[in-house]
């Protein structure tokens, strides 16, 4: 039996119609809703007009304007084909009569076929890196006002970085981060609810990576930053509850973009899931107009 964590409270939606869901958000004190939570919700929006024998395999999604915490959302989803291997839909989140975000979301009945996957990255596993605890009060001792504000809320999601450096220096580093991650309650073995809660971790610290290369955080107070697009394929079945490495690498930022591609890892080496992601990263108004 599944124990309810605050999680999945968060992935429990209110079924409204058929393809009608209302979700709703954490009381965190946050100013917008996070963007993961979107992306997970709009994705069990979806799979709850699906079979569960036609698991997820890809998603894609657009944020279209900022959430609001204080409101619930509603999710439309919208039923493109219901094929003979696969399945598509689309999902429209909305707020104030308004899209906040889009998803369209695939899914595939399971078929045997070729395998092959890149290797893991070569690093210390999570045992040998500080707890979460322990990385909090080193993190919080050193860091500035925004990076102990962050570290200080809760979370359901808990972080092992193979490298803080990027945490205390403004030196221009390699654009690339290894970090292990995993829900810190078990959700159990549901393989819906795992590729929604990895889904909604997926958010998590990739947009940060492509400021590595110039020396700056999204906690930087002179830079607007926010998440753009949304892109995640699943390639083998996962338990969010254990360890995954997440390692991410952003191969470009122009335009007041960066663009990051992550690749996710359970403890054996399997590769269970890939995802892309850009963002906005640019000066704040007074800092462009100076």
């Amino acid at each position: 039996m599944t124990v309810r964590t605050p999680l999945l409270d968060t992935l429990d939606l209110e079924r409204l119609d058929d393809d009608l869901f209302r979700g709703t958000s954490p009381d965190v004190g946050w100013q917008r809703i996070f963007g993961g939570q979107v992306i997970a919700q709009s994705l069990v929006a979806a799979q709850r007009t699906v079979p569960p024998e036609r698991p997820v395999h890809s998603l894609h999604g657009y944020f279209v304007r900022p959430g609001d915490p204080s409101i619930p959302v509603i999710y439309r989803v919208g039923r493109v084909r219901d094929g003979g291997s696969f399945t598509t839909r689309t999902v429209s989140g909305i707020q104030h009569g308004a899209a906040i975000f889009t998803l369209m979301a695939s899914f595939q009945r399971h078929e045997n076929g070729l395998d092959h996957q890149i290797r893991m990255p070569d690093v210390p596993g999570p045992d040998d890196l500080p707890t979460g605890e322990a990385l909090g009060r080193e993190i919080l001792a050193r860091a500035p006002d925004a990076i102990r504000r962050y570290w200080d809320r809760p979370r359901p999601v808990e972080f092992r970085p193979v490298s803080t450096d990027h945490y205390f220096t403004d030196a221009k580093l390699p654009p690339e981060q290894r970090i292990w991650v995993r829900v810190v309650e078990d959700i159990g073995d549901d393989p819906a609810l795992n590729a929604a809660a990895l889904a909604y971790l997926s958010d998590m610290t990739l947009l940060d990576t492509s400021l590595f290369a110039h020396g700056l955080s999204v906690f930087d107070a002179r830079i607007q930053a926010a998440s753009l697009d949304h892109a995640m394929w699943f390639h083998r079945p996962l338990r969010v509850s254990d360890w995954l490495l997440y390692a991410q690498d952003s191969p470009s930022s122009s335009g007041a973009r960066g663009l990051t591609r992550g690749s996710l890892f359970d403890r054996d080496g399997h590769l269970v899931a890939s995802v892309a992601q850009e963002g906005l990263i640019r000066p704040k108004r007074r800092d462009r107009e100076a």
